[in-house]
């Protein structure tokens, strides 16, 4: 995983909340908190990579116990500045290896945040790391895009994501590595910036796999967090994973 002062410094930091301004409406995060809260109930809630607090902050007012691992500690400041920053504790580390204390209720990933992992080994370790940190139980949720690549004709590599005035984003994808990089263009006042972070894409039933890898069983995938079917046509997935009670 990249350190603090690559992809996510203090630059992306700044940043952060007004560029992914559409992931912090009540549209986009209600939904994804009504539905983890109640896999929470009245247990301890894990966030991997929690950044600025998109999600744990109002989960956390929903009366939720939460924390996160991020590390970032600029992301992490913006979290501490906002209101109710400081009801989420936090500890700094690669969330693929990084151990908190006590046991959870449910631990989560979202916004395509698995594939920060940009190595298979790491996204295994992120599972068995989630598998010891939740109770008898407990839940693991990823949120997390459908490789595009049905987008992709031989011979191309990229595939646009957003087109729009001032701005242009295009994944880059390496198929035979499942490697892909993220591009955004932004321009300003005439001035343009650019900036590239590097992921691993990852499929539903590798996923599953790493799961089973690490004691645990799938137990839901939805299209979204409002719970329609997963299909063929989906672009993304929640997938909700179940530790054993046994």
């Amino acid at each position: 995983m990249v350190d603090e002062d690559g992809y996510f410094g203090e630059s992306v930091a700044a940043s952060y909340d007004e560029s992914a301004a559409e992931m912090f409406e009540d549209g986009v995060v209600g939904p994804a908190v009504g539905v983890l809260a109640e896999l929470a109930g009245d247990g301890r809630a894990l966030e991997l990579g929690v950044g600025t607090g998109r999600v744990a902050l109002p989960l956390a007012r929903r009366g939720v116990e939460v924390h996160g691992i991020d590390l970032s500690r600029a992301m992490v400041d913006r979290l501490r500045a906002k209101p109710g920053g400081d009801a989420v504790g936090v500890t700094i580390g690669d969330f693929a290896t990084t151990r908190v204390d006590g046991t959870f209720r449910v631990a989560y990933l979202v916004f395509n945040t698995i594939m920060n992992l940009t190595s298979q080994d790491a996204q295994v370790d992120c599972f068995r790391n989630v598998a010891g940190h939740l109770e008898p139980g407990g839940r693991f949720v990823i949120e997390v895009g459908v490789p595009d690549l049905r987008r992709l004709p031989p011979g191309q590599s990229a595939v646009p994501f957003r087109v729009e005035e001032g701005r242009l984003g295009f994944d880059l994808y390496d198929v035979a590595t499942q490697s892909m990089s993220s591009h955004h263009v932004r321009v300003t006042d005439g001035r343009a910036t650019y900036s590239s972070i590097p992921f691993r894409y990852v499929w539903p039933a590798e996923l599953d796999l790493m799961a089973r890898l690490a004691g645990l069983r799938l137990r839901s995938r939805w299209d979204g967090w409002t719970r329609e079917p997963f299909t063929s046509d989906s672009r993304q997935h929640v997938s909700v994973w179940e530790k054993p009670a046994g």
